[in-house]
């Protein structure tokens, strides 16, 4: 469980950190898939809402009696769709109910075991390979072909928990998250187009790409047109931390591309903190890609 205001060092995609009343129950999860849950106290919750594989648990070394759960490089994934607590009036994790089928106190339990029933009925839901807004190009044909061979159907267990490293999987969820969060518009524009086919002219975009070790996190992503991904690539157009537009004095044509931005020369993020891009991803950004 983890709060968006959370009082402890957690940053969902690299740790989580937790006191030792929860370590025996941590140790359970190392080397194990994790989900992540927003409390229902949180206004506007998310619920469930995103799942990791951690890699180990150690010693917080800069706070005494606090402990790190290490996320796996890699394995943190947003859900596509955030599943709430319950299902038609029944708690998605049947296992929270007691013997007389009431809420137990385990679901105040920061850190607390999942059944694998429970655990991949979350995923599921999460994870839904039905893609509400279709990407704004059809995919290569080779990709087409594999989709075909290999379709998102969970068989068994093991094969379920593997697809959650599919790069297939985890781009459609990746790309479905970051688009609902910008609704579709943007970022850079502010202009929010959905063709007669039904395509949403914005790409995901991640800030960090993930060949370069940047994660499948919704921080990490923005919602792009064509044009502006393509100058983001490159490092024509960046962001200041404060989200002001930046653009390269390499750019042959300074005027037209203002023009093009916003006018505020900010640019439009998500009104949940706690999805904005990250300082630490943006300033990547800058002094990996943009071109001063």
């Amino acid at each position: 469980m983890i709060r968006p205001d959370s009082i402890y060092d957690d940053h969902p995609d690299t740790q989580y950190q937790f006191p030792r009343q929860y370590l025996k129950r941590a140790r359970t999860a190392e080397g194990d898939w994790i989900v992540y849950l927003e409390p229902k106290k949180v206004r506007a919750s998310r619920g469930y809402f995103a799942i990791a594989r951690i890699q180990q648990i150690i010693p917080d070394p800069k706070a005494d009696g606090m402990y790190l759960a290490v996320v796996e490089p890699g394995s943190y994934l947003d859900f596509a769709s955030p599943v709430s607590f319950s299902d038609s009036g029944e708690p998605i994790e049947q296992g929270l109910l007691n013997d007389e089928g009431k809420l137990s106190g385990r679901a105040q339990a920061a850190v607390r075991p999942i059944s694998p029933s429970d655990f991949l009925r979350i995923i599921e839901a999460g994870i839904d390979e039905r893609e509400p807004l279709m990407p704004r190009l059809d995919p290569a044909p080779h990709m087409q072909l594999e989709e075909r061979q290999q379709p998102f159907v969970f068989q068994t267990e093991r094969e379920r928990l593997e697809r959650l490293t599919s790069r297939i999987v985890r781009d459609r969820a990746f790309r479905s998250r970051v688009l609902r969060t910008y609704d579709e518009r943007c970022a850079f524009t502010g202009l929010k187009f959905i063709n007669g086919g039904g395509r949403a002219e914005v790409d995901a975009a991640h800030i960090r790409p993930v060949a370069a070790g940047g994660p499948d996190i919704v921080q990490n992503g923005i919602a792009l047109s064509g044009t502006a991904h393509w100058m983001f690539d490159r490092g024509l157009i960046s962001l200041s931390d404060q989200f002001e537009i930046l653009i390269s004095r390499q750019v042959n044509d300074i005027d037209s591309v203002r023009g093009f931005v916003n006018q505020s020369g900010h640019a439009w993020y998500p009104k949940r903190e706690s999805e904005r891009p990250h300082p630490r991803f943006i300033q990547w950004h800058r002094e990996n890609c943009f071109k001063q």
